[in-house]
């Protein structure tokens, strides 16, 4: 048994995009060192250092790092490494950060466990994905576990960790130690662990069961010629960036792999709508290329927001999402549903559903049942648990 967090050195990243690159950040700012960060490229691997930097100088001019780091000897902890075997060889934890795609998951996965430490966690940052499956070609399952960071990392406390079949109760513990040294400007981390494996655990479960509302949003407004930034505008009081804008944020091409995943996992009403479809085939992935469903400059979409299309409703929003959450306390895969609201306003600085949810749910019971009707989106039916008001008292 190595439950002892100062067994943990080297933390290796495997995958230099937005979130490996963030994931290194915090294990250096967190004291790990070195930490190894590799891609399949030098060119990946440089801009990712570049960003890294940047982010450490940042922070440091404005007093941000812990007393005695500085962003130059922090950098010095860094090493970056093409070649997998290396990069893996003297880890004591690996992070996985590579695209969401199960068969790229499970060939990582393998190669990792054959050629890293026999004594060393296997983590993946999959936001949706089964830990069980990533872990099956392993030879390791359980050292292997989820560790789903919400970006930016070093801003936001949550890291969901989600248990596979064959989790040991060792790599539970050490992983908690591990992301509870991993520092966070908005406060110390919160680190749910789930009772069992959920298709998008638990904030990505809710939020994805709203993109089914908001496939059906894109279709309907392009169909009916409504300027996708009026659907925004309707909610420019509510929150600082729209449905519409964050997912050109997020990566259209990220929504379209997380949709097709829960159409396999979930229900066949997850399939991507034909315009989201459409812009992923033509390469208009949103922030990241300039182009998606918006226009991008400088990391903003170029919107205007004066007029409002009436279409947005963010009660029956709330609606699905207190939904999703009731099914996640059903199916046990949480005790209760102070976790779920705890986890929404720590990975994504949103109140959860439950807190209004108690006062409003017969109401929104009713707006969702029309919405099915009017949509034909069935998956979203209210369940029991939310029509009865039950969920009231499994608050822990």
């Amino acid at each position: 048994m190595m439950s002892n967090i100062h067994n943990i050195n080297l933390i290796a990243v495997i995958g230099a995009g937005t979130m490996g690159h963030e994931i290194a950040q915090v294990a250096l700012m967190g004291g790990f060192k070195p930490v190894i960060l590799n891609d399949l490229n030098n060119e990946i691997l440089e801009k990712a250092v570049n960003r890294i930097e940047n982010g450490l100088k940042r922070l440091e001019a404005k007093g941000r790092l812990k007393e005695g780091q500085t962003a130059s000897n922090l950098m010095e902890d860094l090493i970056i490494e093409e070649d997998l075997k290396k990069a893996v060889s003297q880890a004591d934890f690996i992070v996985e950060a590579i695209p969401e795609i199960m068969k790229l998951k499970q060939d990582l996965f393998e190669k990792l466990g054959k050629l890293a430490p026999k004594h060393t966690i296997l983590a993946t940052n999959t936001s949706t994905m089964s830990i069980t499956k990533i872990a099956s070609s392993s030879g390791r399952p359980d050292k292997v576990i989820g560790c789903h960071f919400f970006t930016p990392i070093v801003v936001l406390r949550l890291i969901e960790i989600t248990k596979g079949d064959k989790t040991s109760k060792d790599t539970v513990e050490i992983t908690k130690k591990v992301c509870q040294q991993l520092p966070a400007l908005k406060g110390k981390r919160f680190l749910p662990v789930l009772e069992k494996e959920s298709p998008g655990f638990i904030v990505n479960r809710l939020t994805i069961a709203t993109s089914a509302y908001l496939n059906w949003l894109l279709d309907f407004a392009i169909e009916n010629h409504i300027p996708l930034e009026q659907i925004d505008a309707d909610t420019k009081e509510l929150i600082e960036i729209g449905p519409i804008a964050r997912w050109d944020y997020l990566g259209l091409d990220v929504i379209y792999n997380v949709m097709k995943y829960f159409e396999e996992v979930l229900s066949p009403q997850f399939a991507p709508g034909k315009n989201l479809t459409r812009l992923v085939n033509e390469g208009q992935l949103g922030r990241k290329n300039g182009k998606g469903l918006f226009e991008w400059k400088d990391g903003q979409p170029i919107i205007n927001k004066d007029i409002k299309a009436g279409l947005f409703d963010f009660d029956l929003f709330m609606a699905i999402q207190l939904n999703e959450g009731c099914k996640l306390l059903e199916e046990g895969i949480v005790s209760g549903y102070k976790i779920i609201d705890d986890s929404m306003m720590a990975g994504m600085d949103n109140p959860g559903p439950f807190g209004a949810g108690k006062r409003n749910y017969k109401i929104w019971t009713q707006l969702l049942e029309d919405f099915v009707v009017k949509s034909g989106l069935t998956y979203l039916s209210p369940c029991e648990l939310m029509k009865s008001g039950k969920f009231i008292q499994m608050r822990k």
